[in-house]
This record gives C-alpha cells, structure tokens and sequence, in this order.
C-alpha cells in the first residue's frame, strides 16, 4: 500500500468515528456555546464537516493566498453536518487519488500578497491540517457534548457511555 492509499484508508475510518460524533449532535443546541469566545456547537461541527474537503481543495494548488479566517456559518441540522462531510469524503479521495505519492511530496507554497509565508511538501498539510486539525476539532466537539450531557461514542476505545468490546 502506498502513501496516498495508507492516508486515505486512515481517512476513511476517521470518518465513520465522525459520523457516530455527528449523531449524538443535539439539534435542539446548535447555538450553544461554552464560552463567549468559543464557537457555537453548530459552527464547530459544521467546521469539522467541511474542513478535510476545505483544506484538500486549498492546498491542491500551489501558490495559494492566505485564506481569510471568519467566523463560520452554523449548521442548521445533522443531515447538513452530514452532507458537508460527504463533500470532504468525495473531495479528499479524489485529492488523495490524484495526487498520488508524488503528488504529496510536491512542494506547496502559501503567500501573503505575493511574499512566500510557508513552503512544504504537500504531505504535511495532509498529515498537520486535512487530518490532526480535523481530530482536534472533533475532539473539542467531543467535549462539548460531555458538557451537554450527551451519551459519547467509543472513538478509539470504550467512552464512558459505549463500550463496543462488552456484549450487551
């Protein structure tokens, strides 16, 4: 198995953990927020759902601008979490298919106005942005829903409301 095929495999699974995050989102609190300068419930889940796709379509080209960071829209419901991560299943694997092994160690280059502001090879925005990033968010997400009181789902092993190893 080659690079591009062992990422996307790790991608494909990261995103049926995601999927069971995603449907323990309570759409009833999509506004909730756990502090003034955090996102809502429904920014962060949406940010989560279109980030993979998001950052693969960024660094597809190189040079690229600096992206302007706003605040995000909020998800509306969990089938719109879900449809947005379907985009960012389709896009990544074509990316990662595309690109293939020599695509990822290709140099990619993001500018400010023209002047160089991070030069690397591809595969490390796959590996730091398209996944780390996007484990990050989703474990922030995770807490969210504990403060909510939300049942979590066993992501990497047993939460302490599922336990997939135990017969019920």
């Amino acid at each position: 198995m080659n690079l591009s095929q062992r990422l996307l495999a790790e991608f494909t699974t990261e995103v049926v953990a995601t999927r069971r995050v995603f449907d323990r989102v309570p759409e009833d609190q999509l506004s909730w927020k756990p502090h003034p300068k955090s996102m809502t419930l429904g920014q962060l889940a949406l940010h989560i759902a279109q980030v993979p796709g998001g950052v693969a379509t960024l660094i597809s080209e190189s040079p690229r601008e600096v992206p302007v960071f706003r605040d995000g829209p909020q998800a509306a419901d969990r089938a719109e979490l879900h449809k947005n991560l379907d985009w960012s299943v389709e896009t990544v694997t074509r990316l990662l298919t595309t690109w293939g092994d020599n695509g990822l160690k290709e140099e990619w280059r993001m500018e400010s106005k023209g002047m160089p502001i991070l030069t690397l090879p591809r595969i490390e925005m796959v590996r730091s942005t398209v996944l780390n990033h996007w484990y990050h968010h989703r474990g922030e997400l995770m807490v969210y829903l504990r403060m909510l009181d939300v049942p979590l789902p066993a992501i990497y092993g047993p939460s302490a409301d599922e336990d997939p190893f135990t017969r019920a």
